[in-house]
């Protein structure tokens, strides 16, 4: 991937919507396989995450859109980080580092005070990634019972 400038901004529109959907997609059948929740929440973000308060964070590249992360709220100043996405030829030049830091950023600014997310012990970088931020690894119980198979990692960050 050529360098260009990343800017990282809220869904906006159909397009978006897509790139979310498709970027997303993309590793998830490439590790696993799509599971219902995966489904309900890529068919449409802005009705399953956007609307509930929560936020989708596009990274776009130009005018091409190159990775994705979203806050799905899930009580009183708690929101799950998921779907977290970047495209495979964008990968390792520091974009899921930019997303993870406006996340995080865009979560302090809406008054949360902790984000938790679920993930996978194969996909090393991302929770390498996540642990160099601060996410710490808590036992499954202190979340609610998740709807994936996959998941056998699960973390939180403190924001207060």
């Amino acid at each position: 991937m050529t360098t260009q400038t990343i800017t990282i901004a809220p869904l906006q529109d159909e397009a978006d919507a897509v790139a979310f959907r498709t970027l997303n997609e993309a590793w998830i059948t490439e590790h696993f396989a799509l599971e219902d929740a995966d489904r309900a929440v890529l068919a449409d973000p802005q009705r399953a995450i956007v609307d509930q308060g929560g936020t989708v964070l596009i990274a776009h590249a130009g005018e091409q859109r190159v990775g994705c992360v979203a806050l799905l709220r899930v009580g009183d100043g708690l929101a799950e980080l998921v779907k977290m996405s970047v495209a495979p030829e964008a990968r390792g030049s520091g974009i899921g580092r930019m997303l993870m830091t406006a996340v995080i950023d865009h979560a302090r600014e809406q008054g949360l005070t902790k984000l938790m997310l679920e993930s996978n012990r194969s996909l090393t970088p991302a929770v390498r990634l996540y642990e160099s931020v601060g996410f710490r690894h808590v036992p499954a119980s202190a979340h609610a019972p998740t709807p994936y198979s996959r998941a056998d990692v699960f973390m939180d960050l403190d924001l207060v």
